[in-house]
């Protein structure tokens, strides 16, 4: 091993880390869509819970990178109901950094990928939609 090399004294990146990475890439978002997640809220979370990969027929926390949870706008988020939960995008450190091992890409670009994707649903994207988002925060 090369004691010289960056890797040797890294530690996992912490939840807390995984915020800090989340909110600048969120950072990074074109302007007038960023301005239109001020009602979402972004947490992190080790794994999804089992109650939440039960109702999405996942057998492994490893499946789920990250979820939507709330009222999307396409399904009238504008009209907030007495008692209804904030909308919330999770995002799930272990099952991110097990997809970046196997991935040519920063941990930073995954994030990012995911928190779009996520944002994505609540404003009831396409695939296409959500890659000319990511293509334009670059």
């Amino acid at each position: 091993m090369d004691p010289q090399s960056p890797w040797t004294d890294r530690y996992s990146p912490t939840l807390e880390d995984f915020e800090i990475i989340a909110r600048a890439a969120f950072e990074t978002l074109p302007d007038g869509f960023r301005g239109l997640c001020d009602d979402i809220q972004i947490s992190i979370a080790e794994y999804a819970e089992k109650e939440v990969l039960q109702s999405l027929g996942l057998a492994s926390p490893y499946d789920l990178l990250g979820l939507f949870q709330g009222v999307g706008m396409a399904q009238g988020a504008s009209e907030v109901q007495t008692g209804q939960m904030p909308n919330r995008i999770w995002l799930y450190r272990r099952a991110i950094l097990d997809y970046w091992v196997d991935r040519e890409e920063t941990l930073g670009a995954i994030i990012r990928h995911v928190l779009i994707h996520e944002i994505g649903h609540h404003f009831g994207l396409s695939d296409a939609d959500m890659e000319a988002i990511e293509a334009e925060a670059d």
